[in-house]
């Protein structure tokens, strides 16, 4: 006789069957264990002295000894303040020129070092080369290029090819100061938005482009109807960072011009480092961190609903 077998239910213990896979997704799981020293520097290095300053700006710390609550006091200063309200704008300007000018120039080299001429490998890397420079040196650096003197740097070249009325003061001129300061930022990062842009082109199907051409299509055509459709996420991509590189940009102002003449370069992230650093007003100067935080993510909100539109529509 064939022996024959009794089906059984599977018994069940803790609402699960007896020997099958345990749950998986809580925070007990070996995967939390090995994130939790991570997540505990995390929150001590960054968490915690954020949260911090978001106390310190409502009191009028001084650094040194107790606080006392103080409202919105700071803010209500910072709103009232011609300095501020001058470095805004400053912020602004400077972030507008560096998105622009450091964007279209990026995807101007990157169409220049994607064909292929055989010198693209090395333009590449001369190109990004300064991206990786310290922004303090690279603003000592534009120094020398902006020294005033006749015969030196940047002045020293536009009178050796005899364009000697376009000498400049470029740091000491109030009207100048600031859009000195832009340049050395657009030369410095103009290589990094290239990167994230020749990585876009790389995407672009070379059979769009040959069947572009078997349509008549010329080549400024291809590039707007073909490759700047498909380059919409690299274009978010790089103005985002640019926009928030901008909107926080501190190291070139400070070691450049110190956001002078007088306040001519200010921006919020020099103010910021003033009041804390040199007038010791802790309270004021980081209320001026909180607002400069959440303008910078409003900011980058809107950017980022707006630029993720136009890629499901490209």
């Amino acid at each position: 006789m064939p022996t024959t077998f009794s089906a059984h239910p599977t018994t069940r213990r803790g609402g699960r069957a007896f020997g099958g896979s345990p749950r998986r997704g809580g925070f007990l799981t070996p995967p939390w264990w090995f994130a939790a020293p991570a997540l505990l520097v995390y929150a001590l290095v960054v968490l915690y002295p954020s949260l911090s300053g978001m106390v310190y700006a409502f009191t009028d710390w001084s650094g040194i000894g107790d606080r006392s609550f103080t409202g919105l006091a700071n803010f209500r200063e910072l709103f009232r303040d011609d300095a501020a309200r001058g470095a805004l704008g400053n912020t602004l300007a400077l972030t507008v020129a560096v998105v622009v000018v450091q964007n279209g120039i990026g995807l101007l080299l990157a169409l220049g070092v994607h064909t292929r001429i055989r010198s693209r490998g090395v333009l590449r890397v001369v190109f990004f080369a300064p991206a990786v420079v310290s922004p303090v040196m690279v603003a000592v650096l534009w120094k020398y290029v902006y020294n005033p003197a006749p015969d030196a740097g940047l002045n020293g070249v536009l009178g050796a090819l005899g364009l000697g009325g376009l000498r400049q003061d470029w740091l000491g001129d109030p009207s100048l100061a600031l859009w000195s300061v832009a340049g050395m930022v657009v030369w410095q990062f103009a290589g990094y938005s290239m990167v994230i842009f020749l990585a876009g082109l790389a995407g672009v199907p070379d059979e769009l482009h040959e069947a572009a051409m078997i349509d008549g299509a010329g080549r400024f055509q291809r590039f707007r109807y073909v490759t700047w459709p498909l380059l919409a996420p690299a274009l978010t991509i790089n103005v985002m960072l640019s926009t928030i590189g901008g909107l926080k940009l501190f190291d070139q102002v400070y070691a450049a011009t110190s956001g002078g003449p007088g306040h001519a370069s200010e921006t919020l992230s020099t103010v910021l480092f003033k009041e804390a650093f040199v007038f010791g007003n802790y309270g004021y100067s980081t209320a001026i961190a909180l607002v400069l935080a959440l303008f910078v993510a409003a900011v980058s909100l809107v950017q980022i609903h707006y630029l993720r539109g136009r890629e499901v529509n490209a």
